[in-house]
């Protein structure tokens, strides 16, 4: 069973991907900011990693090059908003998938 973190401080949005996920066997954990992230993270060692890029403890590009270092093989996607996903694919390459809000489920389950 693959394991998932989402990072995200919409709770709602959290939780419709997580029922999704579940229902689809992931494991499935949840964080609201990045430091909780970086708690579970830890100690779930998950799969995969969902990044929202603007957490209201900081924001997601800047901490992705660096979790990407720390955890190789971790798949990470980094969400963000329509007019600035470009942006960030530009600075991240190809090393980490970027999404753009409004996501769909299969969107999230395809970069998985």
């Amino acid at each position: 069973m693959k394991t998932v973190l989402i990072v995200d401080d919409e709770i709602d949005l959290c939780l419709m991907i997580k029922l999704f996920l579940t229902k689809k066997n992931y494991e499935v954990h949840t964080a609201h900011t990045l430091s909780e992230g970086f708690k579970k993270m830890n100690s779930v060692m998950p799969d995969s990693l969902l990044l929202d890029n603007n957490l209201p403890d900081g924001m997601g590009w800047k901490v992705a090059e660096n979790i990407r270092e720390i955890y190789p093989e971790m798949h990470i996607t980094l969400i963000s908003a329509y007019h600035t996903a470009k942006e960030y694919k530009v600075k991240l390459g190809n090393s980490i998938n970027i999404l753009e809000k409004p996501i769909s489920l299969s969107d999230i389950e395809r970069y998985l």
